[in-house]
């Protein structure tokens, strides 16, 4: 298979699972193409797990999943230190972040504290304990859900952690015809079922290739004036920052590899930039109470801003 065939399999096979949803399933596969995390922001039983557990079965990697609760600790993600009667030594007993894949499931219900656990292996691919570092498993993908803020037993995250994540969405309610076929059973494989598309290795070369899709400095200049024009709008109090414009470039590329080109054009990014760069916006007080989303500004701000001129191919 070539690599847009490749891809193609990767989404047909884990839609198999997770019905109606074809648009999420892009989104969340062109992040991790893009090396990046995922924030899922949505209410409770609209599939998020499911999705999770798809993509892990279809990309071979192994899979872990907490449940954050307020008692969650930190030592729960990173791991902790045993004291070994038989070796008269300490050893490195594994956190839940160990894996290829881990699911932080309702990560707004957890303290602060632990939430804060997850900012190093989501930045760095490694955690420390007792002064001790230790690598995660490459690929290295964190997909958080979390409730709508204002949920009982939830707290907002910091914008320090959200701005982590390389892209936010939302999974939605099914369409009637489609939850209809989940009721019977119709048309629907268990997540579990799903048969492996890739693997491990072949997903990392895939990134890679993502990587060095070509983008022309007057496309680079593009995303940094969306994310200028963030900084000095005056219905956005904390506008995009630059590890923000650096993901919109990663993502930009990936959505350029899932088309099947080796460049990328202003197309790939509008099409990745609202659920890349809304999260990473704070709008002002005034411009909440006028009812405007980051999503509806961020489109007029791309709205207004000239596309850029690039090379004939």
């Amino acid at each position: 298979m070539n690599t847009k065939e490749m891809i193609d399999s990767i989404l047909a096979e884990t839609g198999k699972a997770v019905l109606g949803k074809e648009e999420v399933l892009r989104r969340i596969l062109c992040a991790i193409l893009a090396g990046g995390h995922i924030l899922i922001d949505d209410i409770p039983g609209v599939g998020k797990t499911t999705i999770a557990v798809s993509f892990t079965h279809v990309l071979g990697l192994d899979y872990k999943r907490m449940q954050f609760t307020p008692d969650v600790l930190p030592s729960d993600i990173t791991g902790f230190s045993m004291y070994d009667k038989g070796s008269g030594t300490f050893r490195y007993v594994p956190g839940s972040a160990m894996t290829n894949f881990f699911l932080a499931d309702e990560i707004n219900r957890a303290s602060p504290k632990t939430q804060s656990a997850l900012l190093e292996v989501m930045q760095e691919g490694r955690l420390t304990v007792d002064g001790k570092t230790y690598a995660v498993p490459q690929p290295f993908i964190v997909m958080a859900t979390q409730n709508p803020f204002g949920s009982s037993g939830t707290q907002e995250l910091p914008e320090s952690q959200t701005d982590r994540f390389m892209i936010r969405i939302t999974v939605g309610y099914p369409a009637r015809e489609d939850e209809i076929h989940i009721l019977s059973g119709e048309s629907r494989n268990p997540a579990e079922s799903l048969t492996p598309v890739i693997s491990p290795a072949q997903l990392l070369a895939l990134r890679e290739e993502a990587s060095r899709i070509h983008v022309e400095d007057s496309l680079y200049g593009y995303m940094v004036d969306i994310a200028r024009a963030t900084r000095n709008h005056p219905d956005i109090r904390l506008g995009v920052s630059p590890r923000g414009t650096m993901c919109l470039a990663s993502m930009t590329k990936a959505h350029a590899l899932m088309e099947g080109r080796t460049y990328a054009t202003p197309d790939d990014v509008m099409a990745v930039a609202s659920y890349t760069l809304s999260h990473r916006i704070s709008l002002s007080g005034d411009a909440r109470y006028a009812g405007k989303t980051a999503e509806s500004v961020l489109s007029d701000i791309i709205s207004s801003l000239p596309l850029p001129s690039l090379k004939e191919e």
